[in-house]
Order: structure tokens, then sequence, then C-alpha cells
């Protein structure tokens, strides 16, 4: 039995105790307060009648029994009788009217009156005549007593419906706490250490303390280890002087984004180039030299983080990069890269230039042909005069449609008639299966088409909400059919749309068999730019007992004490992080921290993007829960045909 139950028992046992046992002692009081003026009445009445007789001068039997019957007809008696010296009864009167009051007869019963007889002696003359019994009648007693205990009951019965409102009040004011301390506790059993608000009452107030600030001093553990393992990460991925990614590390994450078919696998890249480095660093000094391609990569990195999911690399001394995912316009990523530039030329000229090249890059696009492409315009830049920013045309992806208008009615068509999940696997050590990724696909002019061929027009026309919707829609059929997990990715921008989540909640509620089976991502970026409605999204969804993780994550790993109490299942680790680990021992322990980190947290750290079948076998031997990418797809195609 809970112990608000037994809460209320006690409540209730102690109130009618209190109020049957007030009320049965107000009743014997009034009882006893009746039988006592009855008894006096009896006493005065019979004394004041007897002296009237003994008054008489003529005592004959005729004149006794006319006084006596006048008293008794004028008065409410019982009885009254005279009784000569040897207690033999001389004039009798007894009332035959039957007590007709109101009252029931179980009460009657239950405070029946034991009133004596009021007695006194008759005199005559010096002689005694008789003696004289006298009893009230106790109909108008019982009468009163019981309407007395009416009004008893009732003020009880209000004391006791008041009594219990207040108690009600009290445990839910107590309940409250215990709920959140519950829940608190629950939370931290399933390692999600957060952070209750006090209740006001002192006993509840110390645990709650007490499991606050072991919330509060695992956080802070969490924050120095993910710091420190986000030191080693920019070490290893990150250049010393400016900061940006690598040129290995820029080049993996490009290789990754034109590989796979979610939201980063279309976007556009930029090249920028330095020139005249050595006659910059001769005429002004070597700090003065690294502070500007510092503030160059804090320029860029600034667009990147304005736009949502970006990454700024450096590709050799003078040449850097800059890759905006997803859906940019080309115009708004040219402006702003004029803007900034045309800036830190100017506070460096005429010795510095920095012309660049603006291109976009698809699903499935060769890494190689991109990067020569930009080279190409780049040099064309260079022989230009002014802040110069060339456009490469030649590496647009195929057009289908030439207007907004087509396009639209061709994605509202295309989605109207299905999504198409792709499936890649997502293996565990043992090689069993954890879910399939199902990245979205659209017939488009007869075509099943990937994401990187719809999702920049999906994004410019706002359909996010759409899409994603039917995804889910196609995601909970094929678990219901199949009964297999499979991974959906939720878009950003859907995410912060409230019928998006409302549409999850009730599809959820309408299935809740297959809510385990589904596993949901959204990508790192938004743990950076809007955790608040990743937030929302995880608490909204909590209940139906799905998977909820991030994709790409590397940089908001130092965030993990941010996002420990949101229920994550699991998070995928990026792929620059991940590929070639077989040969980096460096890497190696970054990882092995991530998963130990994790593991803490009863979060499952999955590696994405593996291209190498050697790579596996380390990540395992490393901690990590999962695998996924190419080299597992080819893995599994054995088994398929065996």
């Amino acid at each position: 039995m809970s112990l608000i139950k037994q809460l209320w028992l006690a409540i209730i046992a102690i109130l009618l105790v209190a109020l049957i046992g007030s009320l049965m002692v107000a009743v014997s009081g009034s009882r006893a307060y009746i039988e006592k003026e009855i008894l006096i009445k009896n006493a005065d009445n019979a004394n004041a009648l007897a002296l009237s007789m003994s008054q008489m001068p003529d005592k004959d039997e005729v004149t006794l029994e006319l006084l006596i019957s006048a008293q008794f007809d004028t008065g409410h008696y019982r009885k009254i009788q005279l009784l000569d010296t040897q207690d033999r009864p001389i004039i009798r009167r007894v009332s035959s009217a039957p007590e007709d009051t109101g009252v029931p007869g179980w009460f009657r019963e239950l405070v029946a009156f034991e009133v004596p007889a009021g007695t006194a002696v008759i005199q005559d003359g010096w002689q005694q005549l008789g003696t004289l019994q006298l009893e009230s009648a106790h109909g108008f007693a019982y009468q009163s007593l019981w309407q007395s205990t009416l009004r008893m009951a009732a003020w009880f019965v209000a004391a006791g419906a008041l009594s219990l409102l207040i108690a009600y009040l009290l445990v839910r004011h107590i309940r409250t706490p215990l709920k959140t301390l519950t829940r608190q506790a629950n939370d931290i059993g399933q390692r999600r250490f957060t952070v209750a608000p006090l209740p006001r009452t002192l006993e509840l107030r110390e645990v709650s303390n007490a499991m606050n600030r072991l919330s509060e001093s695992v956080r802070e553990m969490l924050q120095r280890e993910s710091e420190q393992i986000d030191r080693l990460r920019r070490q290893l991925l990150h250049d010393a002087v400016t900061g940006a990614l690598t040129r290995e590390a820029f080049i993996d994450r490009l290789n990754y984004s034109l590989e796979q078919q979610g939201e980063s696998s279309y976007g556009v890249v930029a090249m920028i180039r330095a020139t005249d480095l050595a006659a910059l660093n001769e005429r002004r000094g070597h700090l003065h030299t690294n502070g500007m391609l510092s503030d160059l990569c804090q320029r860029l990195t600034a667009i990147a983080e304005a736009h949502g999911e970006g990454y700024v690399g450096r590709l050799n001394g003078s040449d850097f990069a800059l890759m905006l995912c997803g859906n940019v316009d080309e115009s708004w990523a040219r402006e702003r890269l004029e803007d900034n530039l045309s800036t830190l030329a100017e506070q460096n000229a005429p010795v510095l230039r920095l012309p660049a090249a603006l291109a976009t890059y698809h699903h499935g696009q060769e890494r190689t042909t991109l990067m020569a492409a930009l080279d190409g315009a780049l040099s064309l830049a260079e022989t230009r005069s002014g802040q110069a920013i060339e456009s490469c045309h030649n590496v647009e992806q195929e057009t289908l449609y030439h207007s907004r208008a087509e396009w639209r009615s061709s994605l509202v068509d295309a989605m109207e008639h299905g999504v198409l999940l792709g499936q890649y696997p997502v293996l565990d050590r043992r090689g069993q299966l954890l879910h399939h990724e199902a990245p979205a696909r659209l017939n488009i002019k007869g075509e099943w088409r990937q994401a990187g061929v719809f999702m920049p027009w999906i994004a410019r026309l706002r359909l996010h909400d759409s899409l994603d919707i039917k995804v889910i829609d196609a995601a909970l059929d094929t678990i219901h059919h199949h009964r297999q997990p499979l991974g959906i990715n939720l878009s950003h921008a859907a995410i912060t749309q409230p019928n998006v989540v409302i549409a999850l909640q009730q599809r959820l509620s309408a299935r809740p068999d297959s809510a385990p089976f589904l596993w949901i991502e959204v990508p790192e970026s938004i743990a950076r730019s809007d955790l608040e409605s990743f937030r929302y999204l995880c608490q909204s969804l909590a209940p139906f007992g799905c998977h909820l993780g991030m994709e790409h994550v590397g940089a908001a790993f130092r965030q993990l004490g941010d996002l420990q109490d949101l229920g994550l299942s699991y998070i995928k680790i990026d792929a620059t992080l991940c590929r070639g680990v077989s040969e980096r021992p460096e890497q190696q322990t970054i990882l092995r921290g991530m998963a130990t980190l994790c593991h803490s947290l009863a979060i499952q750290a999955i590696a994405e993007g593996i291209d190498e079948d050697r790579d596996i076998d380390t990540l395992f031997d490393l901690g990590l829960d999962g695998v996924t990418g190419p080299a597992v797809s080819a893995r599994m195609e054995p088994d398929r045909h065996a």
C-alpha cells in the first residue's frame, strides 16, 4: 500500500474516532443533564403537591383524588400515586396516551432515561397520612435530546468534511514533492541526473537537497570529462593556429556528406585563399598574420553558426574551406562571404587579398570533381581585381524542374503517393541489428529520388513538416508489418513546428506496440542552436518508449552535461572521428573516452560513416555499442545472400 493511501486511512480513522467519540460524549452529557433536570422536577413537584395536600383541612379520599387529578391533567406526568403507610396505593393516575414525538425507537432504547420518581410525605397533623410518588413524562426530553443530537451530528459532519478538505490540501501539498522526488529517483536510477525544485517540507527538502547535490556533482563531473574529451578532439582534428578543421578532417566530413542521404547531403561549399601571406608576414609580423588567419576562421565559423550546420577547414597554409549543410540560399552565402572577406581584406590592404569560389554540392557527387572545380574557379577569382567570388556552375545537379510552382506540385504529389524508406543496417558487437537507418525517397518523374535531390526544394518551399509526418507514417507502417526497429531523421525545421510533435504523439498513442521499435534522431546542430526545441521533443515523447538520439555528434559532445537529463537513448558519433580509427591511436583515445562517458549515462554510442571493415572491430574494442556505414552494409550483404 502506498504511503499516501496509508496517510489517508490514518486521517479518516482519526477523524472517525474523534467525531464519533465527541458525538457520544456530547449525547451522554446531554442525557445526564436532562435526567438531572427531570429528577429535580419530580422532587419539586412532589414536594409542592404533598405540601398542598398536607395543609388541606379536609383530607378525605375524594378531595385528595380531585387535587391529584387536577395536578395530573395540568402537567406532563407519566404517573402520580398516593400510598398509605403500608405502601398500598390509595389513589393512582397513570398516563395512557402514546408519546408520539417523532423520536426513533432505537434512539429511545439507546438513551433510555433512568430517573427515579419524586417522593414526598403527606402529614395529617402530627400523623403521617401517606406517601406521594410523582414521575414526569419523558417524551419532550427525548425530543429535545434527539434534536440536539441531530444538530451536533450535522455540525460534526460539517467539521469532518472541512477537516477532510484541509487534509486533502495537505496531502496534495505533500504528494507533489513526493512525486517529484520519486521522478528524480527514477531518473537517477536510469542515469539521468536531474535537479528538482526544493519542497517546503523540511524533511523532504533535506532529501531533495541531497539528491540535487548528487546530480550537480555528476553534472560537473560530466562537464569536466566531456570538456577534456573535446579538448583532445580539437587537438586532433583542428588546426592549432586558427581552430579550423584540419584538411584531413574536413575532407572526411565532405566525403561523408556526399555519401550519406540526410540533410547534410546537400548544401554549399566555398574555398577561400589568403594571397601573399609571405609578404604580409614580412611586413606586419608573424603574430599579426596568425591573428588575421584566426580572425578569418572566426568569421567563417560565424557564418556556419548563423546557418545552423556548417564546418570550416584549413586545407593548407593559405587555403580555407567553408561547408554549409542543408538548405542554403547561395546568394545569402555569397553576401555573407563578401561582407566578411571585404572587411578583413581592407584591414590588411594592400598586401592581402581574399578571393573565393562558391559551389553547391549534392549526394553522389565526386569529391575530387567538386574540389577541382572549386580550385579552378578560385584560380579565376585570383586573376580578377577587387574582392572576387566565382561560382562553379558546372557542378550543379541535374535540373528536374525550372520553377517553384513545378517543384511544389511535384513534391506534394509525390508525398501524397507515399514515401519509400531505404534501409541501412546499424549493428552491435555481436552482429545483431540495432535498427535500420531509413532515409526518405520520393517518386519524382517516375524514379525514386534520394534526399539530396528533393530536400533543397523541400526546405525552400517549407514542406519539412509535411514530409516528416509522411516519413513517420511510413516508418510506423513498416514497423507494424515487419516488427523490425527502424530509425528515422526529423529535420531541424520540423522539430520547431508543434504540429509535427503533436502528430507524432498522436500516432504513437494509436500504435503503442510499435513505439519501442522506432528510433528517432535529430542533427547535432540542434543541440547548439535550439536546445529548448529538442528538450520539448524529448519530454513530449518520453512516455511512449521510443528511442531518441542525435547524429553527427562531435563538437556538441562537450554539452553532454546539459543533454544528460533529456533521456537520450543513443548518439551517433561523427564520421570524422570514426573513419580510419584503426590506424589513429589519438582518435582511439577520444572514442574510448566518449564511449565510457556515454555508458555512465546509459546512452549507446554508435559510430557512423564507417567505410573500412577493419575499423569495425577496433571500434567495438574501444567500447562502442554499434556501427553503421558502407562497410557495415557490405558486411551484411553475404548474410543476405546466404
